[in-house]
């Protein structure tokens, strides 16, 4: 099924619904596909066998995924934070492109050798083409995604139509949305949330409000103005949130649901969430961008029943990110590839049709049975709730003890002085690597780091207990929340080098 297709069920399903909505621009289901038909004529008439997106999103993200699908050519964002050398270098990954790019960031990609055309001109013309409209091959590429690059080179996910529409089809009813919904997204155009939010509220009849540059006063002012019923946010953004809502208590009747993922959140943020928000229905969604996004949700009823829990294995599932969506199955496997039974911890695997697994110069990394090894540590319980411990690469090996970051930071996040913290492992001739516990305190907070230590070892066997703890202002992150552990470790590597 191709991408274009949820457009077309969405025109037939209410021609006259307001699809999106980006600042003072509106536009209805009817009025997208015209877009989107005009935009694939521009597409065409270019000759580019891809095209490229550089800008902050809004109301440009939909009208370019479905004017790439009509023209039969995969569509890619790109993270237009990045400098333009490294932006530069991502386009000379991708074959042939149209480069589409908001006025802003047209100097980041001048000189790159490349057909661009800014946001403003791509609008006009798709006004004025004559529209095409070429249902491309199902299993052909809709959707390129660079990866963050966290740990290594990006890599590019390649996401069939088939695998998006998959997802979509699989996670969410055609038109079940009440004509009075509206899902607020804020998550940047380059992220596969940012994809699957576009295609998913599309297909289930919501209203897509954007917020192209996150605020949080703003935020809450869209909310209530243009009473929004979901909104989907990253970690860092549900923090800057909450802070807004304690300094300035705002009434937001109309906010059913609102959504968070991206990255892991610490107990306390959810915990405080819930009872500043006691009638909005939390949702944690778990996904990666080879799996077309949503994998695992953890829904409004987990997250109250685990919250009112007195059971402890019932509560510590405010800690999972729920049990795995339609389609999907789940693994958690040893290191000898030994399938692990409940309470076990291993790397998650993951299978179903909504799981690429796929990426460009690479080729498929499935394994013959269609399994897909996300490389990051993971737990089922006995009612299969699923937990998420880190990167398999980030695992501390300390006098030959493999330790999940994960495990302590669950510990160090709970002593009301932490506001935010992150567990890396340097290297060390005695152990092999020694535990650093980073440390962001709450604001006015005098954070002590024996006593921090101390707080750590009452949950925690000793060999778990961080060596050193070092208080900073912030951790460096990426924009949808992930911490940068290398650049962590390089700053500790330097400190130490520095100072002998």
């Amino acid at each position: 099924m191709s991408i274009a297709l949820l457009l077309e069920m969405a025109v037939s399903g209410d021609p006259d619904r307001t699809a999106v909505v980006d600042g003072a621009d509106r536009f209805t289901t009817t009025e997208l596909s015209a877009l989107a038909s005009g935009g694939a004529a521009v597409v065409a008439e270019s000759g580019g066998q891809h095209v490229a997106y550089v800008g902050t999103g809004g109301a440009m993200l939909p009208l370019l995924i479905f004017a790439s699908a009509r023209a039969a050519v995969p569509f890619t964002p790109l993270n237009y934070r990045l400098s333009a050398d490294g932006l530069r270098q991502l386009l000379a990954r991708l074959p042939y492109p149209l480069v589409v790019v908001d006025d802003e960031y047209v100097d980041m990609v001048a000189g790159a050798g490349k057909q661009v055309m800014s946001s403003a001109e791509f609008l006009a013309a798709a006004r004025a083409a004559d529209p095409v409209e070429e249902f491309a091959d199902p299993d052909a590429v809709g959707i390129v995604l660079f990866t963050s690059g966290t740990t290594s080179r990006p890599k590019a996910v390649e996401l069939t139509h088939n695998n998006l529409t998959s997802y979509v089809t699989g996670t969410v009813e055609f038109a079940a949305a009440d004509p009075e919904d509206a899902a607020l997204v804020c998550v940047p155009p380059y992220h596969i949330a940012g994809v699957g939010a576009a295609l998913s509220n599309l297909y289930a009849g919501r209203k897509i409000v954007y917020l192209p540059r996150f605020d949080p006063r703003e935020w809450v002012r869209l909310v209530r103005d243009e009473k929004v019923t979901t909104a989907t946010v990253v970690p860092t953004m549900l923090d800057r949130i909450v802070a807004e809502l304690e300094a300035t208590p705002t009434e937001l009747p109309s906010l059913r649901n609102l959504a968070y993922g991206g990255s892991k959140v610490g107990l306390p943020l959810v915990r405080k969430t819930i009872e500043l928000l006691p009638s909005v229905g939390l949702v944690n969604a778990y996904g990666l961008t080879e799996t077309s996004s949503t994998i695992a949700v953890l829904t409004p009823d987990d997250h109250r029943a685990a919250y009112a829990a007195d059971d402890p294995a019932a509560t510590r599932r405010l800690g999972s990110v729920g049990q795995p969506v339609p389609g999907i199955e789940v693994q958690i496997r040893a290191e000898d590839g030994t399938v692990l039974g409940p309470g076990e911890t291993g790397e998650l695997f993951v299978r179903g049709p909504q799981v690429s697994g796929r990426y460009t110069d690479i080729g498929s990394v499935l394994d013959a049975e269609g399994w897909f090894p996300t490389r990051d540590l993971a737990m089922v319980d006995d009612e299969g709730y699923l937990f998420i411990g880190g990167r398999s690469d980030d695992t501390i090996i300390r006098g030959g003890e493999n330790i999940a970051p994960a495990e302590i930071e669950d510990v160090l996040i709970e002593h009301p002085a932490v506001r935010d913290v992150a567990v890396v492992g340097l290297e060390d001739p005695q152990w092999g690597q020694i535990i650093v516990a980073v440390v962001v305190p709450e604001p006015g907070s005098e954070v002590d780091a024996e006593d921090l230590r101390a707080f750590a070892h009452k949950a925690l066997r000793g060999s778990r207990t961080p060596d050193r703890v070092e208080i900073v202002d912030q951790l460096p992150t990426t924009d949808t929340g992930k911490v940068l552990r290398r650049d962590i470790i390089r700053g500790l590597s330097e400190n130490i080098r520095s100072a002998t």
